[in-house]
C-alpha cells in the first residue's frame, strides 16, 4: 500500500499537507534556532520501514541547546557546521508552528510546504502513514 508524508493539526487531525512517499525519498525542515535566532537545518531519509532517519544537521555556530558532537562526522562548509552520520530515528514529529522560525520543508530537493503556508501557534505534526487522506 502507498505511504504518504503528512503534515497536521495535532488535535483536529486536519490534514494540510500531503505527498506520497517511498524507501529512500530525502526529507529536509529548515527552521530557525528560537534562542541563538540562526538558521538549523535536518537532513532525513526514509528507511525501508517508512521511519524518518535523520542523517545530518547543519547550522551557521555554536549556542544554547545546540550540540556540540551529534553524529559520527562533523565538518565545515561555506561558513556552516555539518554533523553527519547521526542514525537517529524518528517516526513522526511534533512542533509549533511558527511562521518566523519554520522555513522550508522539502521531500527530493522539491518545496513541499513553508512554515508560513501552515497555521501560526498550532501544534503540528509530521509522520508517514498508509494511504491517502
Amino acid at each position: 500500500m502507498e505511504r504518504h508524508l503528512k503534515i497536521y493539526d495535532y488535535k483536529t487531525k486536519q490534514v494540510y499537507v500531503e505527498t506520497s512517499i517511498k524507501p529512500g525519498d530525502r526529507l529536509f525542515f529548515g527552521w530557525v534556532h528560537s534562542l541563538e535566532k540562526i538558521p538549523w537545518h535536518e537532513y532525513y531519509h526514509v528507511t525501508e520501514d517508512y521511519t524518518l532517519m535523520l542523517d545530518t544537521i547543519s547550522f551557521p555556530a555554536f549556542g544554547a541547546g545546540i550540540p556540540e558532537n551529534k553524529g559520527k562526522k562533523v565538518r565545515i562548509e561555506n561558513g556552516l557546521i555539518f554533523m553527519e552520520d547521526i542514525g537517529q530515528e524518528f517516526r513522526q514529529f511534533d512542533w509549533i508552528n511558527s511562521h518566523f522560525a519554520t522555513r522550508d520543508i522539502k521531500v527530493n530537493d522539491v518545496l513541499l510546504t513553508t512554515g508560513k503556508d501552515l497555521p501560526e501557534h498550532e501544534r503540528l505534526v509530521l509522520k508517514i502513514e498508509r494511504g491517502g487522506s
